[in-house]
C-alpha cells in the first residue's frame, strides 16, 4: 500500500502521526500451488472461479480514528510513529477505540446492495483483524463488537448480518479471519515486550502458552463454521503463521524477522472440522503453500503473465483496505481495467471497501461501485464464466473464452478520457470464416475484416455518439476451435 499519514485531527487529539511503508503488510504470492482433491473442494472452487468479482470488507476498531487496519500496534522498521507517545501507551489508545465503536447507523443492506450493483458475486468479510478484536459474538474472548457500546444494538452480532444481508443478495460467502491475534495473552504475552508481527515468546520454550492459542483460534473458527450459515470460503490472513519448514524467501520478503520457532496452528485438525461443518469449504490459507491455499492471492498488484492456477488479485478501491478519510478511490475506468486485465489471466479480483465507524458505505463509493457495475451490466457476458485463451493478450487489447462452447471475447480497454476510437484491431484469434461479431455494449453487430493474422473491427458510429468514451470495449466472435 502506499504511503500515508494519519490526519492533522488526529494529531490534534494526541494520537501520534504513523508512516506505513509501502511493503511491510503486503503478502507476496505463494509460487508454489497444489490442487485439492475433495471432489466437493474441486466444484466449489470451479463454481468460485466463475463468479471473476467479489467484494472484501476490512472494518474493525481502526475504522473508529480512520487509520490503515491495525498495523499501527505492530513494532517493525517500516513503521514510524511520533516520539510524543510511548509504544504502550499508543497500544492502550488502540484498544481503547473498543469503548468508542458504536456503529449506530450499521446498514449491511446497503454494503450488499452496492456490491450487487458494481457486478459482484461474492464477499469476504473481516470477521477479525490482527488487532483481535472480534466483529462477531465470539465466547473466546470479551475484547469484541458485542461488548461495546453498541450490545445492546439488535445488530450487535455483526458478522452475522452482514452475511445475512450477502446471502439475500446470491452471494458466495467468505469469512477472512487474522490467524495472528495481538490482544490475546496467549500470542502477545504480556510478560515480554511485542518487537514485531510474531509471537513474542519462544514456543519451545512455553508449549502450554501455545497450545492455549492453537486451542482460541480453532473455537473462534469453529464458532464461525458453526453458527454463521453457509459459508464457501475461509480467507486466513497472517501467512507468517506458519510451521516453520514451509517459511521461504516470500516470507522473508515481508521485512519482518522470522522466529527460530514454529508457529503452527494444526491446519490439518482446523481444515477438517470446518469441512465437517461446511463440506466443500474453499481455504485460502495465503501464501502458505499446500493442500489448504486452494487459490493464490497476490496483494495490491497483478501478475505479469497467466496462471493456470486459481487465483484472485486482493486490492483495494482507494489506497487503503480499511476507512480512511479523504481517501482518493480509482477511478471506474481503472478498476475495469484491472479486472479485465486479471480475469484474462486466469484470475479474479477481490476489491477492498471499508465502511465508515457508523456503519455505512461513503456516498462516493457506493456511487463509484454502480459505475463499475454499469459497464459490466452490458459487457459481463465476457467476464463471468469465463476461462483463459492461449493467445490472452495483443497490445491493450485482452481475451477470455466461455466456460462452454467456442465464443471468445475481444476486451478492448480504452484510454480514460479519450474519445472512442473508430476502430479496434488485434493480431492472433482470427474469428471464424464468415462468422458475426457483436458488440457486447450494445448488442449490435460490427463489420470487421481478417488480412494475415491481423483481425480490424469497426465500431458503430451511433455507439460512437452515444459514448464519448468509455471504459473498455467487449466483442463476442467465434473461432474454427
Amino acid at each position: 500500500m502506499k504511503k500515508l499519514r494519519l490526519f492533522l485531527w488526529m494529531a490534534l487529539l494526541g494520537v501520534p502521526v504513523v508512516q506505513v511503508n509501502a511493503q511491510g503488510n503486503i503478502h507476496q504470492q505463494s509460487s508454489v500451488y497444489e490442487w485439492p482433491t475433495d471432489s466437493q473442494v474441486k466444484q466449489k472452487l470451479d463454481q468460485w472461479q466463475d463468479q471473476k468479482f467479489g467484494m472484501i470488507i476490512h472494518w474493525g476498531l481502526y475504522a473508529v480514528p480512520g487509520i490503515i487496519e491495525s498495523w499501527e500496534l505492530c513494532s517493525e522498521d517500516w513503521i514510524e510513529r511520533d516520539s510524543t507517545m510511548s509504544y504502550d501507551d499508543y497500544k492502550k489508545w488502540y484498544w481503547g477505540q473498543s469503548a468508542k465503536f458504536n456503529p449506530v447507523k450499521f446498514n449491511p443492506d446497503q454494503w450488499a446492495i452496492a456490491a450487487k450493483s458494481a457486478g459482484m458475486k461474492y464477499v469476504v468479510f473481516t470477521t477479525k483483524h490482527h488487532d483481535g478484536f472480534s466483529m462477531f459474538d465470539t465466547k473466546q474472548s470479551d475484547f469484541k463488537i458485542t461488548n461495546g457500546p453498541f450490545a445492546g444494538n439488535p445488530k450487535a452480532n455483526v458478522a452475522k448480518y452482514v452475511f445475512e444481508a450477502f446471502r439475500k443478495q446470491s452471494f458466495m460467502i467468505g469469512a477472512y479471519f487474522s490467524k495472528p491475534d495481538w490482544h490475546t495473552e496467549y500470542y502477545w504475552w504480556p510478560k515480554y515486550a511485542t518487537a514485531d508481527r510474531n509471537n513474542n515468546y519462544d514456543i519451545r520454550k512455553h508449549p502450554w502458552r501455545w497450545n492455549q492459542f492453537k486451542q482460541y483460534t480453532y473455537n473462534q473458527i469453529s464458532e464461525l463454521m458453526h453458527d454463521y450459515g453457509k459459508m464457501d470460503i475461509l480467507w486466513l490472513d497472517g501467512g507468517w503463521v506458519r510451521p516453520l519448514e514451509t517459511v521461504n524467501d516470500e516470507v522473508r520478503a515481508w521485512g519482518a524477522s522470522i522466529p527460530a520457532w514454529s508457529q503452527d496452528i494444526d491446519m490439518p485438525r482446523i481444515a477438517n472440522m470446518a469441512r465437517q461443518a461446511q463440506p466443500g469449504l474453499l481455504i485460502v490459507d495465503r501464501t502458505v503453500h499446500g493442500p489448504y491455499e486452494n487459490y493464490q492471492t497476490p496483494e495490491q498488484r497483478i501478475p505479469d503473465h497467466k496462471l493456470n492456477n486459481p487465483w484472485e488479485s486482493c486490492m483495494t478501491l482507494g489506497n487503503a483496505w480499511g476507512y480512511v478519510p479523504n481517501d482518493q478511490l480509482k477511478s471506474a475506468t481503472k478498476v475495469v481495467h484491472s479486472l479485465i486485465e486479471i480475469v484474462a489471466k486466469g484470475g479474479s479480483l477481490l476489491l477492498g471497501v471499508g465502511p465508515q465507524p457508523d456503519g455505512t458505505l461513503t456516498e462516493e463509493a457506493v456511487q463509484r461501485l454502480a459505475e463499475i457495475g454499469k459497464w459490466l451490466d452490458k459487457n459481463g457476458q465476457a467476464i463471468y464464466n469465463t476461462r483463459t485463451t492461449d493467445v490472452f493478450k495483443d497490445g491493450d487489447v485482452y481475451f477470455t473464452k466461455a466456460k462452454a462452447g467456442n465464443t471468445l471475447y475481444a476486451l478492448a480497454q480504452l484510454p480514460e478520457g479519450k474519445d472512442v476510437p473508430a476502430f479496434i484491431e488485434w493480431t492472433g484469434n482470427v474469428p471464424k470464416k464468415g462468422s458475426a461479431m457483436t458488440l457486447l455494449a450494445s448488442g449490435t453487430k460490427v463489420k470487421w475484416e481478417h488480412s494475415g493474422n491481423k483481425v480490424k473491427v469497426w465500431l458503430p458510429d451511433a455507439f460512437r455518439k452515444q459514448n464519448k468514451t468509455y471504459p473498455a470495449l467487449a466483442i463476442a466472435f467465434t473461432t474454427e476451435g
